[in-house]
């Protein structure tokens, strides 16, 4: 891995105004930094390679600038403290730990932490959807920190070393087959990160279970409903139904599941752009702007202005 690849993999903020940056969006808008596939051996959709002090993670913006990326990261790091926040929740991770930052999560490198270890990428669609089901890459709700045992951590350690050996290794298998190995030894990883995490599913609770639907509608529905109802009628299931699915996959309530992402989203509005705080509101479904600044102050605990004025 080059230095310039550890770079997008890692810190990949900059001003908007920085001809440097090379992530997307102005001051308008939430930079998003997209997975440099030009960068990745052979062209294929992940990366792996080693992380330390000696390795820059972009050139161009402050380690502790917020911003967020399109793909997946997975650190398994070797050496701690380090401090990382992502989606404002700040994380201690100690030597042993897995940080796994999904697309689209707002995060932050900490000032003077050294991130030692292996950082792992991988682009969106480059795993069949019953293995992305299957090890939970899309579970928002799951915490990003993964803490696993002696026996867990050696078994994971050992899967990242095959991967990185299967990934470096263009010259034994013709690139087809070589990006086809590379999607199994990644599953296989993957898979004992989700059954680390407590995430593992079995085949037929894969793409059609009622919680796997409901997540992939409230992802897509949550800036204009906020109605369990309105849900539970749209895929066809009783409102109890899809209560005791949501309560059983994250141990919340549909209600809840869908104020979480309403809230994470204005959050990252006010994080991540010089929007009127009437505009956050209209963007996740409150075109009054008096009755979103309720909304969020009775789930944060803050108005939005104080929110913004924090992080700034």
């Amino acid at each position: 891995m080059t230095d310039r690849t550890q770079q997008a993999a890692g810190e990949g903020a900059g001003d908007a105004d920085d001809p440097g940056d090379t992530g997307s969006a102005g001051r308008d808008g939430i930079r998003t930094f997209p997975f440099p596939a030009e960068l990745a051996v052979g062209g294929v959709g992940m990366q792996i390679g080693p992380m330390g002090t000696d390795r820059t993670w972009h050139a161009d913006a402050p380690l502790h600038r917020v911003h967020r990326i399109d793909f997946h990261v997975v650190m398994l790091f070797t050496d701690g403290p380090v401090r990382h926040m992502v989606d404002f929740t700040e994380y201690a991770a100690d030597a042993g730990d897995l940080l796994w930052i999904r697309p689209g999560q707002v995060h932050r490198f900490a000032q003077g932490s050294g991130y030692r270890g292996t950082v792992l990428t991988m682009q969106p669609g480059f795993l069949p959807r019953t293995t992305v089901e299957a090890a939970g890459l899309y579970r928002y709700d799951l915490p990003p920190l993964l803490h696993p045992g002696p026996a867990q951590l050696t078994a994971v350690q050992a899967s990242l070393d095959h991967l990185r050996r299967e990934y470096e290794d263009t010259v034994t298998l013709p690139p087809g087959l070589h990006t086809a190995v590379l999607r199994h030894s990644l599953t296989a990883l993957l898979l004992r990160l989700a059954h680390l995490a407590g995430t593992a599913e079995t085949s037929r609770q894969h793409a059609d279970s009622t919680f796997t639907r409901f997540r992939d509608a409230v992802e897509q529905g949550f800036a204009t409903n906020h109605s369990v109802s309105a849900y539970a009628d749209a895929l066809g299931y009783s409102r109890r139904t899809l209560v005791r699915a949501v309560r059983a996959a994250t141990g919340e309530t549909p209600k809840g599941f869908i104020d979480k992402r309403v809230v994470l989203e204005a959050k990252r509005l006010l994080a991540h752009t010089d929007l009127p705080i009437g505009r956050v509101g209209a963007a996740v479904g409150f075109p009054d702007a008096a009755n979103f600044s309720k909304y969020f102050h009775l789930h944060t605990g803050q108005t939005p202005v104080a929110f913004r004025a924090d992080l700034r």
